[in-house]
């Protein structure tokens, strides 16, 4: 340090390892601003995260159920409404159950499925039933690890197609306790889909079927803008029908033999 003696001001060098500390200090207080901003930001997704997980059994449910269901309903229907058709024809590898036929010549079609949205969401419910066992099952077992101790009240499961969506419902009651008592029932999951237009379509189509042995097709079309239709005939007189939500993609097919006419008819 040097120091001026008199009317001469002193002058004080700092030492090289002062500035090195601002520096560091600089440093950090950036760091604190910055964590401070990343936790004032993440903060809710966290706590809403952590609170799923250990207090809120209706998103370990959806998460386990969600792709059981869509891939349910989409396998059904593309297979004309059945898991497992019995009465089917064979096309591009799908088994498409016929929703109207007859194997005789001349002859319309007799209805095969009159409730038909109905036995849809029976065969929904029936394939996932064993899903629905084991999700259920986990889920305790997840929150039993986690020191709860819970109580689960089985219930019914209704699975129901309505406008614009599909619903199911798991009436089970799931009581978790751990220093306080928590409380759920009726698990509800919405899919997205309106299958519930094409299957009216599907009935209206076949109710020509049975009467004129074919369907017009472009009716549909022009008044749900939405929607293609797909009629498809095949060597044995059989009609395949493909029905498609323009908007999202999703398809209902079913099959028809109406008024078939034999080999050489002219």
């Amino acid at each position: 340090m040097i120091e001026k003696e008199g009317k001469r001001s002193k002058l004080k060098i700092f030492p090289q390892n002062f500035r090195g500390q601002v520096t560091v200090f600089i440093i950090l207080a950036v760091l604190i601003i910055a964590l401070g901003v990343l936790i004032y930001m993440f903060w809710p997704k966290i706590i809403s995260t952590v609170s799923s997980e250990t207090k809120n059994p209706s998103v370990f449910i959806q998460e386990c159920m969600d792709d059981v269901i869509e891939e349910t309903v989409e396998n059904v229907s593309l297979q004309g409404g059945s898991v497992n058709p019995t009465a089917y024809y064979n096309y591009e590898n799908n088994r498409i159950e016929y929703l109207c036929y007859t194997n005789q010549y001349y002859k319309s079609c007799v209805v095969q499925q009159p409730m038909l949205l109905q036995h849809m969401q029976s065969e929904i419910l029936k394939e996932i039933e064993e899903e629905t066992t084991t999700c259920f099952d986990l889920l305790k077992k997840s929150y039993t690890t986690k020191g709860y101790e819970v109580d689960m009240k089985p219930g019914n499961t209704i699975v129901e197609i309505v406008p614009n969506k599909i619903i199911t419902t798991f009436n089970y009651t799931v009581t978790l306790t751990k220093g306080e008592t928590e409380k759920y029932d009726n698990f509800n999951l919405v899919l997205n889909n309106n299958l519930y237009q094409l299957i009216n379509i599907a009935n209206s189509i076949i109710s020509f079927e049975t009467v004129y042995g074919d369907s017009e097709t472009t009716v549909y079309m022009n008044y749900y803008h939405d929607l293609k239709v797909q009629k498809i005939k095949q060597i044995d007189e059989s009609t395949i029908y493909i029905l498609t939500d323009k908007t999202d993609d999703n398809k209902f097919q079913f099959a028809s033999r109406s008024y078939a006419f034999p080999p050489g008819y002219a």
